[in-house]
Parts: structure tokens; C-alpha cells; sequence
């Protein structure tokens, strides 16, 4: 699968990639989860929206990379979704690495911190991150933080 990568700051998205990138993050976060939480949280706007494009232009996998200061004091990445069609096609791993790759990119070699639900710890350890704090509850969802180094 080709994966076409575009990262752009907030002011940059159109109302079309804005609406594809609120869709996907409802879509599994909300509906699929079952779990209604506020999404618009204001760190959009602060952060740089990584997407990801199949061959037709449809977004199929989006992260969020948040600047140090925002939610940790390190940079962060969050809402880490793709979309449910492409479940064990490497998409979710793709984003990661490329996600690693902006913030190396823009911030260096910069520990990076994130919030992970707790299903997904053996995933994120696949890239080197560790779990740092207990599991705890966010929006009725067992998560542990994270960090690479």
C-alpha cells in the first residue's frame, strides 16, 4: 500500500482536510469506541496535523503532533488513528515511524511522551517507547503514559 504523507499546521488545513481529519477521529474514537469525549480540546491548534492519503486522495491514517509545553512538557503525538478499512495492512505502523520522523525532523532527537491506550502498549514498545505512570482513566478508557528517548 502507498501511503501519501502531508503535514500542515492548523491555519494550513483546509475546511475539507478539517472535516476528513474530524471524520476519521470520530469515526473510531467516538462511534467505534463507544466513548463521547470532547475532541475539540484546543491543542489543534497548536499542533501539526500529520495525514496520510491512499491512492484516491482519501485520508486513511492522521496524528497530531503536539508541540513540548502543550500536553507534556515533552512533544507529544496524539489522536493516532487510522481508518477502521485498513486494520492490519501496516498503516498504523507506517504513521508511527513517519510521525518519529516529523518530530526528529522538526525538534531533532527529542524525547517524545504519549498518552497510550493501554491495548496498544505492545504496539508503541514496537517503536521504543516505555511505559511510565500507572494505568489510569480518560475518558472511561484504561491509558498509560509513555516516552522515547
Amino acid at each position: 500500500m502507498t501511503i501519501a504523507w502531508e503535514i500542515k499546521e492548523f491555519d494550513e488545513l483546509s475546511n475539507i482536510e478539517l472535516y476528513s481529519i474530524l471524520s476519521l477521529r470520530a469515526e473510531v474514537f467516538v462511534v467505534e469506541q463507544n466513548c463521547p469525549y470532547q475532541d475539540a480540546d484546543g491543542k489543534d491548534l497548536k499542533s501539526l496535523h500529520l495525514m496520510g492519503r491512499d491512492e484516491n486522495g482519501n485520508l486513511i491514517t492522521y496524528s497530531r503532533i503536539v508541540p513540548p509545553g502543550v500536553s507534556f512538557t515533552e512533544v507529544s503525538i496524539g489522536r493516532v488513528v487510522s481508518s477502521p478499512k485498513l486494520r492490519g495492512t501496516g498503516a498504523g505502523k507506517a504513521l508511527m515511524t513517519k510521525s518519529i520522523e516529523v518530530i526528529n525532523q522538526k525538534y531533532g532527537t527529542a524525547p517524545i511522551r504519549i498518552g497510550a491506550q493501554l491495548y496498544l502498549k505492545k504496539f508503541y514498545e514496537s517503536f521504543g517507547f516505555i511505559q511510565i505512570s500507572e494505568e489510569y482513566l480518560e475518558d472511561n478508557i484504561p491509558h498509560i503514559e509513555m516516552t522515547k528517548h
